[in-house]
């Protein structure tokens, strides 16, 4: 038998929130700590130097990007509460206004004039504010900001994601570490790529290409500017 439950266990769009922010994390974790890595290995060849500014850019990266993401996550719930709270005023003062502006939402999605104001009539004795803030709005439990979530899971992926490129500077030759980091931080990016683009499922080719050519845009900037500047410390 079809429930609505199983209905929307088959699809993915429930997991965009903390997917967006651990997919952000990762991706950034594994990009700017590989690049700051190679920046600093083209401008040193003491690997003590270079394991301290990626252990720094770990740390530093995944603090930062858990508060950036609760800072801006936490922007968009106030925007969301300040509206829900204006319309729920709006409703007490002006009802018939806003039962024709339900009316008007469901007309222009297709429905007939009748059955738009049958359907708008129907809902707002329901839950009036419920479906302003769905319809009218565009606020849903699945679109609704999380920001403890979205902390949590971007420092938490940032801090896995840099690991991985701490890892290779940790156990690779210091004479070809730059190439090293270049083609794991390549494999790591392809990986995420696939596993995101899996659990969002969202095409795994398009995901790979797209993470893999950024990734690859950012490393090479890095070791240019660590080139220019280079200095042996």
């Amino acid at each position: 038998m079809v429930t609505i439950d199983n209905y929307l266990d088959s699809h993915f769009i429930h997991r965009s929130n903390w997917l967006r922010a651990a997919v952000l994390g990762a991706n950034d974790g594994i990009i700017s700590v590989s690049s700051l890595a190679i920046g600093v290995a083209a401008a040193s060849d003491n690997r003590d130097t270079i394991i301290l500014a990626t252990v720094a850019g770990v740390v530093a990266g995944a603090l930062s990007m858990a508060a950036g993401e609760y800072v801006s996550v936490s922007s968009q719930t106030d925007i969301e509460k300040a509206d829900i709270a204006r319309e729920a005023k709006e409703l007490k003062e002006y009802p018939e206004e806003e039962l024709e502006v339900l009316t008007q939402i469901y007309e222009q999605r297709g429905l007939k004039r009748a059955t738009a104001e049958l359907v708008a009539k129907e809902l707002t004795e329901k839950d009036v504010l419920a479906a302003h803030v769905r319809d009218e709005l565009g606020i849903t439990e699945t679109s609704q900001a999380n920001p403890i979530q979205a902390a949590l899971a971007s420092g938490a992926s940032f801090l896995a994601g840099g690991a991985l490129p701490l890892l290779v500077t940790l156990f690779v030759s210091i004479n070809s570490i730059e190439l090293w980091l270049y083609v794991a931080t390549i494999f790591f990016l392809m990986l995420l790529g696939a596993i995101s683009a899996k659990t969002g499922g969202a095409s795994i080719p398009k995901a790979i290409v797209r993470v893999t050519v950024w990734g690859t845009i950012a490393m090479g900037l890095s070791a240019f500017v660590g080139y220019l500047f280079g200095v042996n410390v």
